[in-house]
């Protein structure tokens, strides 16, 4: 995988809470190799803020970025517990099933739950 794929981190989410998130495919400019990665915040009234706020960093590490979907999460570091649900008006439903595989890779013992 290309150096600028492996700087760019799986998931970053805030560590509680209910938040919306997104899924983006992370892909090399002019280049197929790709990823998809997953971010979420609660300072986001609707999903495309948190594109506006990822994709401009993501850009100055040399790669393009296209939204697969939206939801939210619910963050409960407490009991160790995620919860994938919903979609976004504006991009759809992301594939929850993407996301909560990506999640499992940073959140090793938490309970990940899908709706």
């Amino acid at each position: 995988m290309a150096d600028s794929l492996v700087k760019v981190p799986d998931v970053e989410i805030d560590s509680e809470g209910k938040f919306k998130y997104i899924l983006v495919r992370v892909k090399v400019k002019g280049g197929t190799d790709h990823k998809d990665i997953v971010r979420g915040t609660k300072s986001a009234e609707y999903h495309n803020h948190i594109f506006e706020k990822v994709n401009p960093a993501l850009e100055a590490l040399g790669v393009e970025c296209s939204v697969l979907g939206g939801g939210k999460i619910e963050h409960n570091n407490t009991e160790k517990k995620l919860r994938v649900f919903g979609e976004s008006t504006g991009y759809g439903k992301a594939d929850h099933a993407v996301t909560v595989e990506k999640l499992k890779t940073v959140f090793k013992d938490y309970e990940i739950t899908m709706e």
